[in-house]
Formats: structure tokens, sequence, C-alpha cells
């Protein structure tokens, strides 16, 4: 399943739903809750290796965010990957 979480802040409860194997993009100002002093750090550096974490380099560029303040190994996608991982992902949970 691919995740788009728009929400901000991130409810833990949205986390809890996450499955490993799923595909997770954080898109908008959910990408100022995935700093590496950010509330929620613990828990998505928890779930990393059995999810896939994205996050757009659009949404981070446009904040001031750059990749080495994202909680690590959280992935820098283009449009182009994210245009992917919604074709290869038949469904879809968005978050908002």
């Amino acid at each position: 399943m691919l995740h788009l979480i728009f929400q901000s802040p991130i409810e833990t409860a949205i986390l809890e739903r996450i499955d490993s194997g799923d595909v997770v993009i954080f898109l908008e100002n959910a990408v100022l809750r995935i700093l590496q002093n950010g509330s929620i750090s613990n828990t998505l550096a928890q779930q990393i290796g059995d999810t896939r974490f994205c996050v757009l380099s659009y949404d981070i560029a446009v904040r001031g965010i750059v990749p080495n303040e994202l909680v690590k190994g959280i992935e820098v996608i283009d449009y182009a990957e994210l245009v992917e991982l919604t074709v290869n992902n038949p469904v879809i949970q968005s978050w908002t």
C-alpha cells in the first residue's frame, strides 16, 4: 500500500496503520515533522527498514530543508519517482 501523508502534525495513529512493506511519502507541510529532532523521529527510525519512507524533493526545498536534516533512512524522491510509486501501488491511502 502507498500512503500519502499531507497532515501536519502527523498523528501517531497514522504511523501505527502502516504495515511492513508499505511505502510512505511525506508531502507538503508533513515534511516539517520528519526532521531528525522532530517529535516522531524515534517512531520513524524504528519503522525504517520494514517500511520505505520517502519525501518529495520539491517540498523540502520550498521549506528550506536539506536532506541531511531528515530522519536517517528517509529517501528524497522527485516527481517522476512519485508517479512511478503511484502507478506501481494499486492501493493508495491519503492522509490529510
